[in-house]
């Protein structure tokens, strides 16, 4: 991988050992804090198209704040929003319109605020009694003040992988997806599943195809709404595809020259491939790269 994955790289230095100190935390909520000034989880973008700082006097009286760390030794924070959004990022072309004008660091920032206030704004109440919860640990917990029970933000594990046979890779084009936009398969790892396990069993559920020899490559954090992108390479036994219709709209095996001229934005190419901010594209340039099989 030659260029940073989007949503990584933070500047902030996330100073866990200040996190479980709540006299430490009160004392960096002075005139040096700063504020990530967010719209509900909208970021606000200023005229150079950078995140926008403001003051903890631009928050409300009874916003819950997180602490998202240290930059150059002044805290940062971000107010928890009335709202969550667990839909998925396409669901809001806007937002990822102003995403692909920001910076790989803010777009770092931005995603780790993003997935922590909105796990906060959907998780008010307890799920083990129904009892209001509270923040704690610097907004990197929440504590039910009835039964007791503390909770820690929320990471989805996600198989991403790229599935290769004679040369060739098997893309799939997602339900509801524009025509020829194609992309990695993909799915959660199931509980008691490891990562392999779950590349085999999704390739198979999805396409019918048997894979093995899966090779882990790189990962991304991504924040729609608090996933962890595990990109996996693997190889087919068989070409043969058996689509599951319930799953994906498409799946087709595409060469070496296809997929090239797709990720160069040729205007004969059979296909669209994901954008810059996508592990997927960041797995399509470490396959054209590597020696062929």
């Amino acid at each position: 991988m030659t260029k940073p994955i989007a949503f990584t790289g933070s500047r902030l230095d996330r100073a866990d050992n200040l996190r479980a100190d709540p006299e430490a935390i009160a004392g960096m909520m002075n005139w040096r804090a700063r504020l990530l000034k967010l719209d509900g989880l909208m970021p606000e973008i200023g005229d150079a198209g950078e995140l926008v700082w403001g003051t903890l006097a631009d928050a409300a009286e009874d916003a819950e704040l997180v602490f998202l760390g240290l930059d150059d030794g002044k805290p940062c924070f971000a107010a928890v929003p009335a709202q969550g959004d667990a839909s998925p990022r396409m669901a809001n072309p806007n937002l990822w319109a102003i995403m692909a004008t920001l910076s790989a660091d803010d777009l770092a920032i931005y995603g780790g605020a993003r997935s922590i206030t909105d796990w906060h704004a959907r998780h008010r109440f307890c799920s083990a009694c129904g009892s209001d919860t509270s923040i704690a640990k610097g907004g990197w917990q929440r504590n039910c003040g009835s039964c007791q029970t503390q909770h820690f933000p929320r990471t989805d594990p996600v198989t991403i992988m790229l599935v290769e046979h004679d040369a060739k890779l098997l893309l799939g084009r997602g339900l509801g997806w524009p025509e020829r936009a194609y992309s990695a398969l993909a799915g959660f790892v199931e509980p008691g599943e490891s990562i392999e396990e779950a590349v085999a069993r999704e390739v198979l559920e999805e396409t019918g195809v048997v894979a093995g020899n899966v090779e882990y490559i790189a990962s991304q954090p991504w924040p729609f709404p608090s996933q962890l992108m595990m990109g996996c390479y693997s190889t087919a036994e068989a070409p043969e595809i058996t689509l599951d219709t319930t799953e994906l709209a498409d799946a087709r095996w595409f060469t070496r020259e296809e997929v090239r001229a797709a990720m160069n934005g040729d205007a004969g190419a059979p296909i669209n491939t994901p954008p810059r901010q996508a592990i997927a594209h960041h797995l399509l340039n470490w396959w054209l790269n590597k020696d062929p099989q």
